[in-house]
């Protein structure tokens, strides 16, 4: 026989409670697994950002990530919330043999513990008064010794100075003389040639300092990503006087196209996150020659800080608010700059709206006429007089042909104003006046692709190092972009260059006045092997 079913109200009441406890213990479990998923989420992701951003001392090691990725699938127990202690990462014990193992790690050692076993190559100083009359002297004592850390492509050595000291045999009492050290390598334990090699890794071949420092390991010199920093820095600050006589002569024709690119970089005032700043490159066509700067800012002031106070011209550009703001202050000053607009970013607008219809078709088919035209006059190597003769006679009737059919469409509204096409039409007049400027100077480009074609190795450096490590590494980067950029441009190596020129830096005073033969260009055209001439008849 069945029991009676519940019937009063304190069968009811005993029900309902009974159920409600049920349900409220199934949800406390639940709170609970949920807390222990959130902190065991917490952890890992602080133990990623330790390691993507984190200094070395407080990054987890591979064991202890590996143990916060393994409570995933351990169901942990309720345990109560409590503080760290001392010695522990997250709540993690530390792990003694770990923390012993990373402070020997980077423990610093000295120059005489980095070149111990390297094979040496000496050699010997003898200063001039020494050379013009060696009877008149005599060696005394030890020579002076400066040593330095040499590298040829995968093998290190060590590089010896000597120096002997020098008394006159009949001033004894004279203070002695020895042959004078250049004050790069008297700062610095690279060698020309070990400082060069870091620099085009950095720069040219794009590695962050930490791959660098693998490659000098592997190679048998453990060198921190501090000390090279080091190096770029002191580099950097030598090359002050070759990469400003660089900037004089990009902005000396009165005619550049500048860019910017974005970059991050560790700001300290933004505690732990990233600020962003610009590598602004500037070009000159006329010499082939470009100039990059580094600021942590995009706005006018940036421009009035770079572009030379008395520059006047043209400047080519995209259609960026920020060189109108700088042109109406510099007009203010009566300096009068001109903006000149760039065909290849009017152009790619149709090209996205190809597929809305055959207006944007047909532009994209007349631009492609004057490129025609631009080609052309490329490879017949014409000079500015002719190439402004040709595009007056044929580039200028199509221009107005588009215009003339832009200004319809804009005035019948056939498109929408945020539609693809409608976007491109709008850009294309509001950018008028400024792209028909190529028309009228025989120097100017129809587009300032080559500025972009520049700026474009800095996207593969980004990838790999992700940030500039503090504000004052955009200003040395800047520095061997500009020197590098320009090698290519001349033909030049980077690498034997930028070797020849640490060799020679500091620079004596009156080498300062004249530095076109220490510029890349410079450079290259004195060191290009001479054309062999006919033999005579």
């Amino acid at each position: 026989m069945m029991p009676p079913a519940p019937t009063t109200r304190e069968a009811l009441l005993e029900h309902q409670v009974a159920t409600l406890t049920g349900e409220l213990e199934r949800l406390k479990a639940e709170v609970e697994r949920l807390n222990q998923e959130r902190t065991v989420l917490r952890l890992k992701i602080d133990a990623m950002a330790r390691r993507l951003f984190g200094k070395s001392s407080e990054k987890l090691a591979p064991a202890q990530l590996q143990m916060v990725f393994d409570t995933l699938s351990v169901e942990a127990g309720p345990q109560p919330e409590t503080m760290p202690e001392a010695g522990t990462t997250a709540g993690i014990p530390a792990n003694p043999d770990i923390t012993s193992a990373t402070v020997a790690k980077r423990k610093k050692r000295s120059l005489a513990e980095l070149i111990e076993g390297l094979p040496q190559t000496f050699t010997t100083l003898i200063p001039p008064e020494v050379l013009a009359d060696p009877e008149a002297w005599r060696a005394i004592g030890n020579a002076e010794q400066t040593r330095l850390i040499d590298y040829t492509p995968g093998r290190f050595s060590a590089y010896v100075i000597l120096r002997p000291k020098y008394v006159r045999i009949d001033a004894p009492h004279e203070p002695p003389v020895t042959a004078p050290l250049h004050l790069l390598q008297d700062r610095c334990m690279a060698t020309p040639r070990l400082l060069a090699n870091t620099l085009i890794l950095r720069f040219e071949q794009h590695l962050p300092y930490y791959r660098i420092e693998q490659l000098y390991t592997r190679a048998g010199v453990a060198l921190s990503r501090q000390t090279l920093s080091c190096w770029t820095g002191m580099a950097a600050e030598a090359c002050g006087l070759i990469v400003a006589a660089t900037k004089a002569e990009v902005f000396a024709d009165g005619y550049v196209q500048a860019d910017e690119t974005p970059v991050r970089y560790q700001d300290p005032a933004r505690k732990g996150s990233c600020g962003t700043g610009y590598l602004w490159v500037f070009f000159n066509p006329v010499r082939n020659l470009c100039y990059f700067a580094w600021r942590t800012g995009r706005g006018a002031a940036c421009l009035e800080s770079i572009v030379p106070p008395d520059f006047k011209g043209i400047i080519q550009c995209d259609g960026y608010s920020a060189y109108n703001s700088f042109i109406k202050a510099r007009a203010a000053a009566g300096h009068q700059i001109r903006l000149a607009g760039c065909l290849a970013h009017a152009r790619r607008k149709f090209f996205e709206a190809r597929a809305e219809g055959e207006d944007a078709a047909w532009v994209l088919a007349e631009i492609q006429k004057i490129y025609r035209i631009e080609a052309g006059l490329r490879e017949s190597r014409a000079g500015p007089q002719v190439i402004l003769t040709e595009r007056q006679l044929h580039s200028v009737p199509i221009f107005r042909g588009i215009k003339t059919r832009l200004e319809d469409l804009h005035a019948r509204r056939k498109h929408l104003p945020r539609s693809l096409t409608g976007e491109a039409i709008s850009y294309a007049l509001n950018q008028w006046d400024k792209l028909e400027v190529f028309l009228t100077d025989g120097r100017v480009q129809a587009d300032n692709n080559s500025v972009e074609n520049t700026i474009r190795p800095t996207a593969i450096g980004k990838k790999n190092w992700l940030f500039m490590g503090d504000p004052k590494g955009g200003d040395r980067a800047a520095v061997f972009y500009t020197l590098i950029s320009n090698c290519h441009r001349a033909g030049a190596d980077a690498q034997a260059y930028l070797t020849d020129l640490f060799t020679r830096l500091p620079l004596p005073q009156e080498t300062t006045k004249n530095l076109s033969g220490l510029t890349p260009h410079g450079w290259a055209a004195s060191h290009r092997p001479a054309t062999p001439q006919p033999a005579a008849a």
